[in-house]
């Protein structure tokens, strides 16, 4: 395999790159810019289809407070006016 050095990498395209290494869970900075790289040149196979941005990641990750906090702050959803529907 060859070495490349890159130069010109700012705090924010570095701060870029360890966002995405954390959302993937790549433990190596190297490893995640090569996975961008191969993504934005159509070297990989998706596995699952379309990579989502969504809240995958929360899922499952609520305890008992966070399930009362939550339905006591959206309990006026479940109110219905009457006034609305005539």
């Amino acid at each position: 395999m060859k070495t490349i050095t890159l130069r010109g990498i700012d705090e924010v395209m570095e701060s870029a790159l360890r966002e995405k290494s954390e959302e993937l869970s790549i433990k190596s900075l190297n490893s995640t810019i090569l996975f961008v790289l191969q993504e934005a040149l159509g070297l990989t196979k998706r596995k699952h289809g379309a990579v989502h941005r969504d809240l995958d990641h929360l899922a499952g990750t609520w305890n008992e407070a966070d399930l009362k906090e939550f339905e006591e702050a959206t309990a006026v959803f479940e109110q219905v006016d009457e006034q609305l529907w005539r």
